[in-house]
């Protein structure tokens, strides 16, 4: 299951696999029941764990840094009602979290979502990464098709493709 499909949903709890979207809503599965339902964008607010962030003292992390760190972590994760036992956990795996932005809550809720995504075995890795990675491997291998050529950047290419007139319309007698 990819990380970048996983949603979180206003009003319903836990976690959800995006299955498909619609005009008026999506269809999502529960990561706990297995359960595919329909769920109501007028109704409800969906965010894709991917673009959620947390304030840290220096600029904020994308919430799979601190997954990662969490699951790096040999410190056993605490239960999630006792929000003192959290917070020191926290300290211990993310140091660098502003603890005084983030609320107990919040640090609950990454406890109870990490947990989730351990037990359906997702790999937590940003999708964004990925898509680096191949383009990354595609101006490769352009410069190995042709070393002696200069390279090509996207500027140079969108300006020098052609411009597409617009056709007219042929002139009916009245």
């Amino acid at each position: 299951m990819e990380y970048g499909k996983i949603i979180s949903v206003t009003g319903l709890g836990g976690l959800f696999e995006l299955v498909g979207s619609k005009k008026d809503g999506a269809i999502v599965r529960s990561l706990e029941d297995k359960t595919t339902r329909f769920v109501a964008s007028r109704v409800h607010n969906f965010s894709h764990l991917e673009s959620i962030e947390v304030y840290t003292q220096r600029d904020n992390a994308n919430l799979v840094e601190v997954f990662q760190a969490m699951d790096a972590s040999s410190e056993e994760l605490p239960d999630d009602k006792d929000g003192n036992a959290v917070k020191a956990y926290m300290q211990k795996v993310f140091p660098d979290m502003d603890f005084e932005r983030v609320y107990s809550s919040d640090m609950k809720k990454m406890i109870k979502w990490f947990r989730v995504l351990k037990t359906n075995e997702v790999e937590l890795k940003l999708s964004q990464a990925e898509d680096e990675e191949e383009t990354e491997g595609d101006e490769e291998a352009v410069e190995v098709a042709a070393p002696d050529a200069a390279p090509v950047t996207a500027e140079e290419t969108t300006e020098a493709a052609p411009a597409k007139k617009a056709t007219r319309k042929k002139k009916t007698q009245e």
